[in-house]
Formats: C-alpha cells, structure tokens, sequence
C-alpha cells in the first residue's frame, strides 16, 4: 500500500463532503498540474491519504481510500487530464496542523513541508506513521 496526501480548501470540497459521499465515494477532479496527475496515475485501490484542509485551516483533518484507479477527470473540457476516486475512512481525532507538521524533525523532507503548494503528494509509511501519532489515529 501507498500513501498520499489531498489538498482542498473547505470552501471548495471540504472533509464533510467527502464524507457525506459515503461509500461511493467522490472523484478527486479538477486537479490541472502536470505533477499532481502523475501521482494519481501511480495510486492503486486501497490507497491510503489524508485529507489536507489548505487555505486558513492548513491541517489534515481526515483518512481517504482509493476506491477508483487513475480515470479520465469528468470536469477536464480539455487535455489528458486524470483523477482517482477517494471514499472517507476516518476523522483524524486531533486535526495536524502545518505548523505541527513543521515542528516535527522527522517530518523535515516531507513534500508537504518542501512543495507546499502541490495538490496531490506522496507520503512515506514513516510519515504516515508519525502523522497518524500526532493526529491520534489508531491502527493505522
């Protein structure tokens, strides 16, 4: 299993709405940069994510699953452009904030920490660990 992480501003898709999918899920749509697409070409069913709240929040606020490979984004009127289906799994209890994030030295070379501004981003199973322990999410 992989893991990644999913940025959305709360006015736009917030963790609510994807949880109120429930288990048909939501298309991750509307992402248009190149390197964020490829990642989602890489992710496979089963997949784990955080969903990151970006804006004024800047948290991970929730736990997703991949329920739907690498498709072709139903809101791309133009290009090659692709998305993953995502179903919510679990709050994280105690929202990670950014600045948490930054805090913590073992999560220095995060790409949430040196590409701030990518939407859609891997994460290590180190990092995961270590994310999920701050956010006080059990088993994961």
């Amino acid at each position: 299993m992989a893991y990644w992480l999913f940025k959305s501003e709360p006015h736009s898709w917030s963790w609510e709405e994807q949880k109120k999918t429930g288990a048909k899920g939501q298309e991750w749509d509307g992402v248009r940069n190149f390197q964020a697409r490829n990642h989602m070409r890489k992710m496979k069913k089963g997949d784990r994510g955080f969903f990151y709240h970006s804006g004024d929040d800047k948290a991970v606020v929730g736990i997703v699953e991949v329920i739907a490979e690498a498709h072709p984004d139903s809101t791309a009127k133009e290009g090659n452009w692709e998305c993953v289906d995502l179903k919510a799994v679990a709050d994280v209890p105690t929202p990670v904030t950014l600045q948490a994030i930054k805090a913590e030295d073992s999560l220095k070379d995060m790409v949430l920490v040196r590409n701030a501004r990518l939407s859609v981003q891997p994460v290590t199973a180190a990092e995961w660990k270590r994310v999920c322990k701050m956010g006080g999410v059990k088993g994961a």
